[in-house]
This record gives C-alpha cells, structure tokens and sequence, in this order.
C-alpha cells in the first residue's frame, strides 16, 4: 500500500509502534499540541462495535455497512481506503484510547511528519 494523502497531507503507512518510550512522547507531545498526529481505519479489521464512535464521535462515525471511518473536519465520512485525518490536540486522548481499546486493532495514530505508529494496531 503506498502513500495516503488526504486534504491536509500525505501519511505513508506503517506497521505497529517500534519504540513504545517514543510512542509514548509523541502522545504526550500530541495532546500538549506541539506534535501532529492524524488517525486512520482499516475497515477490513474493523468489527463495528463503536467503542470508538463513543470516544471520539468527531473524529469517528459509522457507515451503512456497520464499519467505522473517520470523519473529516467538516463532519463528513471519508470513505476511501486508508482515509486520514489530522487530530485536534484536544482529541488526541480520546482517539488514543479508541486504537488502544479497539477489539479489531483497527484504529492507527499516526505521527503526521513521518507515518511511525504511536497508538493502535497491536499496541
């Protein structure tokens, strides 16, 4: 899979957090606002039970199908594969704690300024 652009900026993917110390920063720096994080869902892993929608409902939502998406700052569904969306610093927590509570390990934070992982998957 290559690079996904969004609105906003291209994040290229990437597998689970490597270095859960700097995972844990790049959080920390996120919620603090002097770091970017974006959030994406891998609809094929999902498994629609919405914790996520609960935690975070303005930067999650279901679709028709069941499956969660993330929402772009206007509200609305971003539907293609691979869709990301930068995440407020005030949401950072909340969409951490959907990746890390996730029971599909759907749910990628994602550093903006070079893909690593630091929250979800498999973390």
């Amino acid at each position: 899979m290559g690079s996904v652009t969004t609105h906003q900026q291209t994040i290229s993917p990437a597998s689970s957090p490597a270095d859960p110390a700097a995972a844990a920063r790049a959080v920390q720096e996120a919620a603090a606002g002097s770091r970017d994080v974006a959030v994406r869902v891998d609809q094929d892993m999902c498994t629609g039970d919405g914790l996520c929608v609960q935690l975070a409902p303005d930067i999650f939502e279901f679709d028709i199908d069941g499956l969660a998406y993330v929402r772009d700052t206007d509200g609305e569904l971003l539907a293609a594969p691979g869709a990301t969306r930068q995440v407020p610093s005030h949401l950072v927590l909340d969409v951490v704690q959907s990746a890390r509570e996730c029971p599909g390990d759907c749910i990628y934070v994602v550093d903006a300024a070079d893909g690593a992982v630091v929250a979800g998957g498999e973390d």
